[in-house]
C-alpha cells in the first residue's frame, strides 16, 4: 500500500499549474458573441496591444479587413468570417486563459512599468499571449488575483455595476471600538467619493493590533486604508483572500495556477446569475454637470436667448427702456455738480490734451 501523501504534498498538488478541463466548461452566450466586436476592441482580445494603442495603429492605416486599409476603430467586424491583419499578419482570438495568481507585495497590476517593477502578469506563463488582471491590487497589498486574455469576462466581474464581493484580511493597529466599527460600515465621504464596508468581522487580536475579514462590493483606489487611517487604526498587512466566488486556499504567495473546471464552471454561473439579476442593463449614468453661464431652470434644446414673456405685473421682462426713460437718465447724470474745489471734467479733459500736444 502506498503512504498517504502529507499535507504539504496536498497543497503543492493543488498549487500546481493545470489546465485540465477549462475546454469542457461552457461559455455563457452573452459573453461568447464575436458576431459584433470592434476593430479595435477585437486587435486587443487579439494580443496586440492595449486597446488605446490599437487605436492608434488603425488610425495610422496599419490595419486591414478583407484587404482593405480601415482607419475607424469603431469599425464592427466578423473575426470569425472576415480576414483581419495588422502589418500584414492574419489575427485569430487566441484560447482563453485563467489563472489564480497570489500576488505578493511590492507587484504591480499594470501591463506597462517605465520603471521596470515587477508585474503580476510576468508571474503567470502566458505563453506569447497579452494578459491583464481583473481588478486591481495597490503595490502593498498580497493576495488573490485573477489573470486573464478574456476581455468579456473580465468587464462582467471588475465592472462597479455588477457588485461583486470582495473579501480581505487585515492586521491593522489597536483594536476598534463597536462605535468605530459601526461608523465603518454606515461610511465615509471622502474627495473622490463614497467608501464603506459591507461588513467587518474581529477575527482575533496579537499584542497591539487586530485581525479583521472586511467585505466589499466595489473595489475603490486604497479604500481599505484610507477608511481604516481615519478610523485610527492604521493597516500592518493587507490580503485579498475572495474575488467572487474565487478563494485564495492554499495557494503560496507568489505562486499561480489555472482555474479548475469546476472553478470556472462556478465563475461562470456566478456572471449568469449577476446579469439575469440586473436584467441586463447598465446601471444609469449620473446626470453630466451644466455647464456655466447657462442656468439652472434652461432645458436641453433651448437657447440662451432673453425670455420675452410677459411677467405677472404685465410688463415685458427683456424689453429695452423707452426713449424717454433713456433721456431723463442722461438729464439726471448731466445735472450732478462737481464736489467743491474740483473742476469740471471736460475742463480736465481739455487741458490734458493740450499738454500732449
Amino acid at each position: 500500500m502506498s503512504p498517504k501523501p502529507s499535507r504539504s504534498q496536498n497543497r503543492k498538488r493543488r498549487s500546481a499549474p493545470t489546465g485540465r478541463g477549462q475546454r469542457q466548461s461552457s461559455r455563457p452566450a452573452f459573453l461568447s458573441s464575436d458576431d459584433d466586436l470592434r476593430l479595435q476592441k477585437f486587435l486587443a482580445n487579439a494580443g496586440v496591444d492595449s486597446r488605446r494603442n490599437c487605436e492608434a495603429l488603425i488610425r495610422d492605416g496599419r490595419v486591414t479587413v478583407d484587404g482593405k486599409v480601415v482607419t475607424d476603430p469603431a469599425r464592427s467586424v466578423n473575426p470569425q468570417q472576415q480576414d483581419v491583419r495588422a502589418d500584414g499578419e492574419r489575427l485569430r482570438l487566441p484560447a482563453f486563459k485563467y489563472f489564480l495568481l497570489n500576488k505578493p507585495k511590492g507587484v504591480l497590476c499594470t501591463n506597462r512599468d517605465p520603471r521596470g517593477r515587477p508585474r503580476a502578469v510576468d508571474l503567470v506563463p502566458s505563453r506569447d499571449q497579452r494578459m491583464f488582471t481583473v481588478g486591481r491590487l495597490d503595490e502593498n497589498t498580497q493576495g488573490l488575483l485573477l489573470v486573464t486574455n478574456d476581455g468579456g469576462l473580465a468587464e462582467h466581474l471588475a465592472h462597479p455595476r455588477y457588485e461583486v464581493v470582495r473579501r480581505y484580511r487585515a492586521q491593522v493597529v489597536g483594536v476598534p471600538t463597536a462605535e468605530a466599527i459601526a461608523e465603518l460600515e454606515k461610511g465615509m465621504h471622502f474627495s473622490d467619493g463614497f467608501f464603506r464596508f459591507q461588513s467587518i468581522k474581529l477575527l482575533k487580536r496579537k499584542g497591539r493590533s487586530t485581525f479583521l475579514e472586511l467585505e466589499l462590493r466595489e473595489g475603490k483606489n486604497r479604500e481599505i486604508r484610507r477608511l481604516l487611517a481615519r478610523a485610527g487604526h492604521k493597516v500592518i498587512n493587507l490580503q485579498r483572500i475572495a474575488f467572487g466566488p474565487l478563494r485564495i486556499g492554499y495557494l503560496a504567495v507568489g505562486q499561480c495556477r489555472e482555474l479548475r473546471s469546476e472553478e470556472l464552471r462556478g465563475l461562470y454561473g456566478f456572471i449568469e446569475e449577476t446579469q439575469s439579476r440586473l436584467g441586463g442593463k447598465r446601471r444609469p449614468r449620473k446626470a453630466k454637470p451644466k455647464p456655466s453661464g447657462r442656468s439652472s431652470s434652461s432645458k436641453p434644446g433651448t437657447s440662451d436667448k432673453p425670455d420675452f414673456k410677459k411677467k405677472a405685473s404685465g410688463k415685458p421682462a427683456g424689453k429695452k427702456p423707452s426713449g424717454q426713460t433713456r433721456a431723463a437718465g442722461r438729464k439726471k447724470a448731466t445735472s450732478r455738480k462737481p464736489a467743491s474745489g474740483s473742476r469740471p471734467m471736460s475742463e480736465g479733459r481739455g487741458k490734458a490734451r493740450a499738454k500732449k500736444r
